[in-house]
């Protein structure tokens, strides 16, 4: 008979439990999109589009995109409470943070654009 992932996991020491559970968060947080993301932050389009002072459908179909302007994740990530950084990995040194990219002014020049919404 199988035994279930979960009931192997319970027969092991409570530190060890804890440990797999901090790893499978730090997993599954490497991989979001911007739909889990928010979702994962308990809010809806709804409120995101209040948040960015635009309509439901425009976040809809942001979550949807798979190629987005810098400025446009930063202000979704920043409306969340977030900070969106980019990072670039390399083989053969540490990973570097990026800076100075798409930096905005000021909050007046916050804004989301999307292809054929200005």
């Amino acid at each position: 008979m199988a035994k279930k992932l979960n009931e192997i996991i319970q027969k092991l020491p409570k530190d060890r439990q804890q440990k797999i559970e901090e790893r499978a968060q730090e997993l599954i947080a490497q991989e979001m999109t911007l739909r889990d993301l928010r979702k994962a932050r308990e809010l809806t389009q709804e409120r995101m589009a209040e948040l960015l002072k635009i309509r439901q459908d425009s976040i809809s179909k942001l979550e949807k995109r798979s190629d987005l302007l810098l400025s446009t994740l930063r202000s979704y990530v920043k409306a969340m409470g977030g900070e969106l950084q980019l990072t670039a990995k390399f083989p053969d040194r540490p990973p570097v943070v990026l800076t100075g990219l798409a930096e905005l002014e000021d909050e007046e020049s916050y804004q989301i654009r999307l292809i054929g919404h200005n």
